[in-house]
């Protein structure tokens, strides 16, 4: 790997380079110069700034075609494309003002494409917004994207589902490398912080052309946040403070950029006590504190671009075991609690030739997991160590059609220590390889893919057979064909439709195959089978979308067919007190999908109305309910937009209702949940004092103490409630 890195870093950098440049104005309307206008070229990582009298350049650049993107706060975006660079090259630009949200370019996607363009519908959310609704974790926020919510275990730790499925049918990415953190537990959190992440997107969804086996459901792709502009320097630290755990948030960041070197490094601590639920009292044991560490280091030139990333991100999670019990503020996490320790190395490079690219990914992930029961001895101690990587060459465009090829796969051991097993000592490998091409024509595109995979899981054999905790050594092999097929057409000005029909796959992981014993949490004694086959899905999707200048309206619809659905279920025998568990197989489907409206009434430019409500059901063939299914939602927020003289800028204030429906279409083993309501305030922006700047929100999330019990909660069993009214306190300070 060493030698990989000085090769790109130092080897490649020496090539020669072409001086193409680029410049230009930006300006608005009125023909004035509009100055701090973000102007980014994502292929290189290369951003600069639009001066007082709007002007931008930039210098270094490939003998080929580059997208670069213009944003600026309330005027629409402007994405563009410039074929064939040249020596130099000038593109002015005219902003027009905008009401609604950015056209972003999607990068989890195979073509890159602005939204307005995809053929497929995928959701974007900065993570700027989400933390403006004063959510306290990363999976907190994102479960407000209509179509996602969490499997949560307090407040520390949770789980994404993506309309209904979860665990290893979601994948997520970070980094640009597929993240691997034994997500068969329900108990194992993303081990992600939002600090040092500029964005998510979410493709709600088979994924399998693109990301090959566990993206059956979906995937969480994390954008990093971005470098400095070029020849600069910024440093920014963020406090937040959490009145229902008495809890904090500290962040500190800083970068600087050459023209081709580009340098950041960010750290972070969060500590929490336990949450209070309506009454006052506190779930004993739900604390938990985190520490991350962030660096990157990148360099671009007219050849090629490179950036090495690294993420440390280390958790001290409490067990709720005794549920109400002791009553402490502290954050000294008691017995049983988890440690765990992520390192995620990528190393992400785009090659540029004359007609085509090069896209090379390349990943690293330690996993490091111990549980301790009730002494700093770790009774169960795993390590997940995964190698993955992921080559995409983009042909050369021949008339409208753009292709990509691709290659794809993962080198995995698992390893135990400690007394107790979960899973066994196993080696997994990945392969697969793909193709796709986009033909776009008018305001029509269609988009097609084919792939073919392989997994293979070998495991070693573990303790006396028949006994709890044994396994049997598997060798297994599973394959898979994929396919999807796209069409986006605009039926009016203002009216898009999308369709897109996809299939997708998810070999057995090891917990199905192999489990013996006691999975905690569970309470239920599971047996793997070894003879499970691959899950295999079709998905079709229906997207509606009508955008004016004032009003926007989305409607989203799909129906998704699982063969081979894999699921426990009971056999009626008991060993020590616990019920057994089989894992077996039937086919399911799930069908539901989300609507909803944003209205920005003219003239009242400030006044913002929005609204959505999201639906699933998830069914057996033979009628049953499956587990796990999130309950309908209804969301409404009305949000305003100000500025008050000089001193507060980007002003904004939220009224937010949260309206969760009764889920009675249980599984046998499920009970049945109550509806609930929630309040949500908030209110922030820029605040201006002399030369100090800095941005603030206030947030009351379940402002009126409202007590509830989440359907998708884990400790609903043991009938706990989730947490009740937090007032949250924010500031960033760009130093």
């Amino acid at each position: 790997m060493k030698k990989h890195i000085i090769v790109l870093f130092l080897g490649l950098s020496a090539m020669l380079q072409a001086q193409n440049t680029l410049s230009g104005t930006v300006t608005d309307l009125k023909n004035q110069p509009i100055k701090g206008v973000s102007v980014y070229a994502s292929e290189l990582h290369k951003g600069t700034t639009t001066d007082e009298n709007g002007k931008y350049t930039f210098s270094n650049l490939p003998n080929r075609n580059l997208k670069i993107s213009f944003t600026f706060v309330g005027f629409a975006t402007q994405n563009k494309t410039i074929n064939s660079l040249q020596k130099e090259n000038t593109l002015d630009i005219i902003l027009e003002e905008a009401i609604f949200e950015m056209d972003e370019v999607i990068v989890s996607t195979a073509f890159n494409k602005i939204q307005s363009q995809n053929v497929m519908k995928v959701e974007h959310e900065s993570i700027k917004n989400l933390q403006r609704k004063g959510t306290a974790t990363l999976i907190e926020g994102l479960a407000t994207i209509p179509g996602v919510s969490q499997v949560s275990t307090g407040t520390s730790i949770g789980k994404p589902v993506i309309r209904g499925l979860s665990g290893n049918r979601v994948l997520v990415y970070s980094q640009g490398v597929r993240i691997e953190n034994q997500q068969f537990g329900d108990e194992h959190g993303l081990g992600l912080n939002d600090s040092g992440i500029e964005s998510v997107e979410v493709i709600k969804g088979p994924a399998s052309l693109l990301y090959g086996s566990d993206a059956l459901g979906g995937v969480l792709y994390f954008n990093p946040e971005k470098f400095a502009d070029a020849n600069t320097f910024k440093a920014n630290f963020s406090q937040k403070y959490f009145s229902n755990t008495a809890g904090s948030s500290s962040s500190l960041g800083l970068k600087t950029s050459t023209d081709n070197w580009k340098y950041m490094a960010r750290g972070s601590y969060n500590t929490h006590s336990d949450y209070k639920i309506a009454d006052g009292d506190r779930v004993t044991n739900t604390r938990y504190n985190e520490t991350d560490f962030k660096t990157g280091i990148g360099y671009s030139n007219a050849k090629f671009s490179s950036v090495l990333r690294y993420n440390y991100n280390e958790l001290d999670l409490g067990i709720p075991e005794d549920g109400i019990a002791d009553q402490t503020i502290s954050k000294k996490t008691g017995f049983p609690k988890q440690g765990v320790f992520n390192h995620l190395l990528s190393l992400n490079n785009v090659f540029f030739f004359e007609k085509s690219k090069l896209d090379l990914d390349l990943g690293y992930v330690a996993n490091d997991r111990s549980e301790f029961e009730d002494s700093d001895v770790a009774v169960l101690h795993m390590k997940l160590k995964t190698f993955n990587y992921n080559a995409k060459y983009h042909l050369p465009k021949m008339g409208k059609i753009e292709t990509i090829v691709g290659v794809q796969g993962m080198h995995q051991t698992n390893t135990n220590s400690g007394e107790e097993y979960l899973i066994p000592d196993a080696v997994t490998n990945d392969f697969g390889v793909f193709g796709t091409a986009n033909y776009e024509w008018n305001s029509n595109v269609l988009q097609a893919g084919l792939r073919f995979d392989n997994r293979n899981i070998t495991t070693d054999a573990q303790g006396i057979a028949g006994e709890e905790g044994s396994f049997e050594a598997i060798d297994k092999s599973y394959d898979s064909f994929n396919a999807s097929l796209g069409y986006k057409t605009n039926l009016t000005d203002d009216l898009t439709l999308r369709l897109n029909v996809a299939s997708g796959f998810r070999a057995p992981n090891l917990a199905e195959l192999t489990s013996n014993g006691v999975h905690e949490g569970t309470n239920r004694y599971e047996v793997g089978n070894s003879d499970l086959e691959t899950e295999q899905n079709v998905q079709t999707d229906l997207n509606l979308e009508y955008k004016t200048d004032h009003f926007e309206f989305f409607v989203n619809g799909f129906y998704n067919h699982i063969n081979n659905y894999i699921y426990t279920s009971p056999t009626g025998a008991v060993i020590d007190e616990n019920a057994v568990f089989d894992y077996i197989q039937n086919n399911a489907k799930l069908y539901g999908g989300e609507v909803g409206l944003h209205f920005h009434p003219h003239p009242l430019d400030w006044l913002h109305f929005e609204t959505s409500f999201e639906t699933v059901t998830g069914e057996k063939q033979n009628g049953d309910y499956l587990p796990l299914i999130p309950a309908n939602n209804w969301n409404n927020t009305i949000r305003t937009e100000f500025k008050i003289k000089n001193w507060l800028e980007d002003g904004f204030a939220t009224l937010n209702v949260s309206s969760t429906f009764n889920q009675k279409n249980v599984s046998g083993f499920e009970t049945e949940s109550n509806g609930y309501n929630l309040v949500n305030l908030g209110f922030g922006g820029t605040v201006k004092l002399g030369k100090t700047a800095f941005d603030v929100n206030i947030n009351g999330n379940n402002l009126f103490d409202k007590r509830y019990i989440a359907h998708l909660s884990r400790l609903k069993t043991d009938g706990i409630p989730n947490i009740g009214r937090n007032i949250v306190l924010g500031v960033n300070f760009n130093l």
